[in-house]
């Protein structure tokens, strides 16, 4: 059984509404901007210093991923949880996740993408400007 325990990214937000705007992958970190949903000004970027496995999705998928058992923990409209016992944690490399030490599960799920996270870095959120066009 999936058991999704929500985490507090510092911003009240529809998750539905929200999408993701941007992906960055550095050197040894990575960066994901999203939309906070009726600001225009501002976007909510998650980070993660340290090596990570990532899987971005449509988030039609998710629906389709059977854990084997019900899942625990999802709140209705909530952006970002800790996930233990899912699947893509631990379907990685044994390898990998010896060499990287206690690795942990994060999801970021908005209405139209989800982005996992499996690294043993912690997310770091905070609202910046949002690029204008």
């Amino acid at each position: 059984m999936a058991n999704y325990e929500p985490i507090d990214p510092g911003v009240q937000m529809k998750a539905s509404l929200s999408d993701l705007l941007a992906f960055r992958w550095q050197t040894n970190s990575i960066e994901a901007d999203f939309i906070i949903p009726g600001d225009n000004a501002q976007m909510l970027s998650v980070r993660f210093d340290g090596p990570c496995i990532i899987r971005l999705l449509d988030e039609m998928p998710l629906s389709t991923e059977d854990n084997g058992s019900v899942n625990t923990g999802l709140v209705p409209e909530h952006f970002a949880y800790r996930v233990r016992n899912a699947i893509f944690e631990r379907m990685q490399s044994v390898a990998w996740k010896e060499a990287s030490g206690s690795l942990k599960h994060y999801q970021f799920v908005t209405g139209w993408a989800c982005m996992d996270v499996v690294s043993s870095a912690e997310p770091s959120f905070s609202v910046v400007a949002r690029p204008t066009t």
